[in-house]
């Protein structure tokens, strides 16, 4: 069966840290560009949070994330990670990660915060609230 998996969402209070994993079962990763999505609260709408290509590995992330996550692919374990530090409440939402054919090129798009649409995979999410 191939699919996406993300684990790793919780409560945690402002100012902590969280470590998302999206782990592919079917396929391997390492061929696809994969980005992290967020949809907020009462939003319909996902909005781009960081993605990472193929090959050369560039990692992009939209200004709000920026400083703060980071991206990462772990080929051994067909997972991408997003690390996410200095948790505020506005990064509150579901997390959804997705592969792209690396045709795409959907990552530059995540630098606006735009979440590309056209992926081959997508995860069922997982959810991160910030709150004291």
């Amino acid at each position: 069966q191939l699919q996406l998996v993300e684990s790793g969402g919780g409560l945690v209070q402002p100012g902590g840290s969280l470590r998302l994993s999206c782990a592919a079962s079917g396929f391997t990763l390492d061929y696809y560009d994969i980005g992290w999505h967020r949809q907020a609260p009462g939003s319909e709408r996902t909005r781009g949070v960081s993605c990472i290509s193929v090959g050369d590995e560039d990692t992009f992330y939209s200004g709000s994330v920026k400083g703060r996550f980071t991206i990462s692919r772990d080929s051994a374990k067909n997972t991408v990670y997003l690390q996410m530090n200095s948790l505020n409440p506005d990064d509150t939402g579901v997390y959804y990660c997705t592969a792209y054919d690396r045709g795409m090129r959907p990552c530059p798009g995540f630098k606006h915060a735009l979440s590309p649409p056209g992926f081959d995979y997508r995860g069922q999410g997982t959810q991160v609230t910030v709150s004291s």
